[in-house]
């Protein structure tokens, strides 16, 4: 934390430093005629504010003297200019530039949306963010994880104040996203289904969002595609993925374009894991959004996506070791594994989805869609594996390096497993809207028919030091075995008012609505209203206050209705939240640099809550709504742009949630003299028992502090050179000890520390420079970029591996993340 700290005051005090020392540049700026060009915009490279030449095309500007800058000259239907300098102090240069005329005018408008600062929860995502971030798993989820934290660089998923991969809702284009449900690791994982190339406008809610959204309790992630206006595209490639995409329209616009390919392997990051073998990982997929203007009135769309997820892994060994510290001893201990067998895996998705847009007035839009969503999964496992467990020797100077000197155990486990599962989703909507200025209606209403197939056969068997450990059936440590075929429809739609009130001493937003829901698999009908207020005084500072409560139920799907036993529970409710939120968003300027922040708190009250445990991606729930939770905590965001044009952020958060599960409670014994014994030792005999009730614990998810970082800068005087930094910390989480009602969540998992950074090179610009015959005549820009993941080399932990020694005392090893690596990728746009 201090490190951490340290950086980012340096790094602010850097920018923020001030220039005493000045010196002057002054001159004229005239067209390819020699004319003299008035209006013509005038800034330092960075900074914000600058001039504009007079009506003679002249200009005088005071500047930085006895350092390196350059000056930005920018005007309308020319081509922006810049120049370097170096000046002494008090000395003047005096310039004649000549700007170039583009071929063509291209206007750009900014739209100021005030919507992020009054929706609760609400933060607007800029896409092309996503392109430049260097992260092992970029894209829109990699930005997310800098504002709500991460535990795990090899998975897009992400968990919100206290919530589960489960309890985040996804749309494109208002259809709902759904993910593969059998994905144990990231290692398995493939491309994430948003294509930030394709995005045009991305809403992210972290709590508190609207009745118009669905049943899940933490948060939504709304993504629009593009709806592209003229010709273009984009070709990257990198040591990860690849992928282009292009996108276009017809003359009048009347048909609109837009596809994406990608392929992405993991192979370089996963072969630098703790088990080595053969990792054979790819997953690649197409996606396509088409529009067609029927009418005035009347519009087409079309969303499709097919992506295929293929894993392979050949074990051969791993070496895994975890360092014991204590007043009494300290401990490198090693566990060797050697392999044998493989595990093969596929996951297919599939999705379609037709929209129907029709405006028969201007305050009355209707929106019909019709979508099929198809996900097929296949796990093929069979690995078992030898193991050495003691005390490793790391005297480098010993013939014995490396090795496990000191035996503590041995043994032999087995996994098997093959399971298949398919899910189909048909949905049926209609979402709509009515303009009656101070009030904006929004409502809809749907019908989703789900079918599930699902085969589950797997087991496992453990074996230490020639004796079969505790077993379930027969000599098997754990077995599942089930088939289920479910068939499920679901009801459910809203409606909600957006009201604005305006005077001259604060504008006021509410947004109250109500949604319903009902699903045939468990007759369970519900109604949850949800209210949003937001209060902008007509104050000289620029704030915002905000409030929104309501309640946010989640109906199970599929994992929720699965025990550990494998059995599906069919008579599983919907688990309840209560959400209570109140923030504030403060927008000012330091000088010329602008300067957001946003606080909220939050406190969520959940009952008929799925106990669960997350074992890397894998959640395995209890199957039953047998516990009661709550989470608690406070979110603050500093947004600014240390340079111009080149946003940054500083998020920080603070939580903490637990959970109370019904019947959860251990018994200790004592002997005849009233001291606490093992009931399991054989020479120990009982006398009294004490019954002990466990209450309120740490839910898995729970972490108290989460800090993210993401930085832009480039050169002083060259914009041309960027570096882009991604940071993240969160403090240790809970493990659970599997079937032990006494330390449940009792291990703890390290805290999160990770680093990346990614430099950055233009290496091809200024299109209309360029001769005819040059190849590359048809793109506008080429990049490339260099990145470090895991800068500070930090082995990060994302769960625990149990092992026995020979007098049966467990001990946890833990599994690492990715060391540090680099990558390179080129992208061209044209």
């Amino acid at each position: 934390m201090r490190v951490l700290s340290a950086l980012v005051l340096s790094l602010l005090f850097m920018y923020s430093s001030a220039q005493k020392k000045t010196a002057i540049v002054s001159g004229r700026l005239v067209d390819e005629n020699e004319n003299p060009l008035p209006g013509v915009s005038v800034m330092i490279l960075g900074k914000s504010n600058g001039i504009v030449t007079n009506d003679s095309g002249y200009f005088k500007m005071t500047v930085p003297a006895d350092k390196s800058f350059a000056l930005i000259f920018t005007h309308t239907g020319y081509a922006e200019t810049q120049k370097n300098f170096y000046l002494s102090e008090n000395e003047e240069e005096k310039i004649t530039l000549k700007l170039n005329r583009l071929g063509k005018t291209l206007e750009t408008v900014v739209v100021s949306d005030e919507r992020e600062r009054k929706e609760t929860g609400l933060t607007k995502i800029n896409p092309k963010n996503a392109l430049v971030l260097p992260a092992t798993v970029g894209g829109i989820e990699g930005l997310i994880k800098t504002l709500v934290g991460s535990n795990n660089e090899l998975t897009a998923q992400y968990s919100v104040r206290g919530g589960n991969y489960d309890e985040n809702l996804i749309y494109v284009n208002d259809f709902e996203i759904f993910r593969p449900y059998l994905v144990k690791s990231g290692q398995q994982e493939g491309l994430s289904f948003i294509n930030p190339e394709m995005a045009k406008n991305v809403s992210f809610y972290n709590g508190g969002f609207q009745a118009k959204y669905g049943d899940k309790m933490s948060s939504v992630l709304d993504i629009q595609y593009k709806k592209p206006k003229a010709f273009g595209g984009s070709v990257y490639i990198s040591l990860l993925e690849q992928g282009f995409h292009i996108e276009g329209s017809s003359k009048k616009e009347k048909l609109t374009y837009l596809f994406g390919v990608r392929n992405r392997s993991n192979r370089n990051l996963l072969g630098s894991q703790e088990t080595k073998g053969a990792y054979i990982p790819s997953s690649n997929d197409v996606q396509g959004y088409i529009t067609y203007q029927l009418s005035e009135k009347l519009q087409l769309e079309l969303l499709t996506n097919f992506s295929a997820t293929k894993f392979t892994l050949i074990p051969e060994s791993a070496k895994k070791t975890s360092s014991v510290f204590s007043p009494l001893f300290t401990a490198n201990l090693g566990l060797d594994i050697f392999f044998e067998g493989q595990e093969r895996d596929a996951y297919k998705t599939g999705m379609i989805g037709i929209s129907v847009v029709h405006q028969p007035n201007k305050n009355v839009r209707l929106k019909w869609m019709l979508s099929r969503f198809q996900n097929k999964e296949n796990e093929n496992i069979d690995i078992s594996g030898a193991y050495l467990f003691g005390d490793r020797d790391f005297d480098n100077s010993s013939s014995t390096f490396g090795q496990i000197v000191n035996p503590l155990g041995a043994g032999y486990y087995q996994n098997y497993g093959r399971n298949e599962l398919n899910i189909k989703v048909w949905n049926a909507s209609l979402k709509g809207s009515l303009d009656k200025g101070k009030h904006f209606f929004q409502f809809g209403t749907t019908f989703e028919q789900t079918t599930i197939d699902d085969k589950l056969y797997e087991w496992e068997y453990q074996d230490s030091a020639g004796f079969s450990l505790p077993v379930n059936t027969g000599r098997l440590n754990s077995f599942l075995q089930s088939k289920a075929n479910l068939s499920i429809q679901k009801y459910s739609g809203y409606i909600q008012d957006n009201i604005s009130l305006h005077n001259e001493n604060r504008d006021i937003t509410l947004q109250g609505g109500i949604r319903y829901n009902y699903n045939s698999l468990n007759k369970e009908f519900f109604v949850s209203p949800r209210l949003q207020v937001s209060i902008k005084p007509a104050w000289e500072k620029d704030v915002v206050f905000k409030l929104a409560t309501g309640s946010y139920n989640q109906p199970p799907f599929y994992r929720e209705l699965r025990r550990y036993d494998g059995t599906l529970n069919p008579e599983v409710s919907s688990q309840k939240s209560y959400q209570l939120v109140a923030g504030m968003d403060y927008n000012f300027k330091n000088g010329y640099q602008p300067f957001r922040i946003t606080t909220e708190a939050y406190y969520k009250i959940m009952r008929d809550v799925i106990p669960y445990d997350i074992d890397n991606l894998r959640i395995r729930y209890f199957g039953n709504n047998s516990a009661k939770a709550y989470a608690m905590g406070i979110e603050t965001r500093l947004y600014t742009e240390l340079v111009k044009d080149a946003e940054s952020w500083l998020s920080i958060g603070l939580m903490n949630t637990k959970e109370n599960i019904e019947g959860d409670y251990f018994y200790q014994y004592k002997n005849a003299a009233g001291e606490i014994i093992n009931a399991k030792t054989p020479d120990q005999v009982p006398a009294d028992s004490i019954r002990n009730d466990v209450g309120w614990v740490r839910r898995p998810t729970d972490r108290l502090i989460t800090i993210g970082l993401f930085l832009q800068d480039y050169l002083a005087n060259n914009k041309n050179f960027k570096v882009h930094l991604n940071m993240l910390y969160g403090s240790n989480m809970p493990f659970n000890i599997p079937n032990s009602v006494k330390y449940r969540n009792a291990l703890i998992i390290d805290p999160y520390i990770r680093v990346d950074i990614g430099f950055s090179a233009l290496l091809l610009s200024e299109k209309n420079m360029r001769r005819s015959h040059n190849p590359f005549k048809s793109f506008d820009n080429i990049w490339a970029s260099f990145e470090i993941f895991n800068l500070v080399d930090r082995a990060n932990t994302i769960s625990y591996q149990l092992v026995k020694d020979f007098s049966n005392t467990v001990y946890s090893i833990p599994n690492r993340l990715t060391p540090r690596l680099v990558n390179f990728k080129i992208v061209a746009r044209f």
